[in-house]
């Protein structure tokens, strides 16, 4: 009789990412970024907390998981720099108005600035992407790129920040004919 390969012990762990980010970002949400510990997402996704640690070695890089999945890719064409523009500020202001999505991203910005192995990770892992893909649509150097996000994710997390509600439509139009102004007005500058 041929012999079957015995279940390993527990539930099994397929699919246990999705739930995890999923549990993330609804904690987040209901409690606010210092409240969802690693215990309590662990709870929330019916899960141990050992096995997040498994998958993620701190919350900041679970967070910075949860938010690169959250985002995806940009909506960038290349076709039009007023029209990438555009889509991406509108883009980055519907994400984070997500449930929980605003509340990481700035908790996890807070802790990077206290945390060294944070920063490399929200630079290689959240920003670069981004921002590469930003260079290439845009035909601008690094320096522009980043100035650009700074001044749209700052100017977003800010609002959010300081009356906990997201950036209205109007202003988010306001924001874009402001940066698009500046980079569709000028060259791109060398240096």
């Amino acid at each position: 009789m041929p012999r079957t390969a015995a279940k390993p012990p527990g539930r099994p762990r397929d699919g246990v990412e999705p739930v995890v980010r999923t549990a993330t970002l609804r904690t987040v949400h209901e409690l606010g970024y210092a409240r969802a510990t690693v215990e309590r997402i662990a709870q929330a996704a019916g899960i141990a907390k050992t096995t997040i640690y498994r998958r993620w070695p701190t919350k900041g890089a679970l967070i910075v998981d949860c938010l690169v999945d959250a985002f995806g890719p940009a909506p960038l064409t290349g076709d039009d720099r007023r029209g990438d523009i555009s889509a991406a500020v509108h883009w980055i202001a519907a994400k984070i108005n997500e449930p929980g999505v605003g509340a990481a991203f700035a908790g996890v910005f807070t802790d990077g600035v206290s945390d060294p192995a944070l920063r490399e990770v929200l630079a290689t892992r959240l920003q670069d992407p981004y921002r590469l893909a930003l260079q290439d649509a845009l035909g601008e150097p690094e320096h522009r790129v980043l100035f650009l996000i700074d001044v749209v994710v700052g100017t977003l997390l800010h609002r959010m920040g300081m009356t906990g509600a997201p950036m209205v439509d109007a202003d988010v139009t306001a924001l874009v004919e402001m940066v698009c102004a500046h980079f569709t007005d000028h060259a791109p500058a060398d240096g």
